[in-house]
């Protein structure tokens, strides 16, 4: 069973930038991550999603604003958010695919 902890979150007024961390219990070398989100009511979306070999692909609404990047030595993968919209508001999950691993999340809050 492997464990995924997000941490990074909080509240963050609108234009400004947060960067969630999701640690591994083991390592994620040669495997691919991916970060998603979900509000009340909705279902779980795709954010952003990286290779082992560091490709990315990222979902229409973070394309250009969120960054994501993998850290194999430290068992972390970041989700670096800029230019937060109050639509961004949501819990992020990250997730392992070939595992059906999931963390408990980290709740993101965009607001003045």
């Amino acid at each position: 069973q492997v464990q995924l902890v997000e941490s990074g979150g909080g509240l963050v007024q609108p234009g400004g930038s947060l960067r969630l961390s999701c640690v591994a219990s083991r390592s994620i070398t040669g495997y691919g991550l991916d970060w998603y989100r979900q509000t009340p009511g909705k279902e779980r979306e795709l954010v952003a999603s990286i290779s082992a070999a560091g490709y990315t692909v990222y979902a229409a609404s973070a394309r250009g604003r969120f960054s994501i990047s993998r850290d194999n030595a430290r068992n972390t993968v970041y989700l670096q958010m800029n230019a937060l919209k109050p639509e961004d508001t949501a819990v992020y999950y990250c997730n392992w695919p070939q595992t059906d691993s999931w963390g408990q999340g980290t709740q993101v809050t965009v607001s003045s």
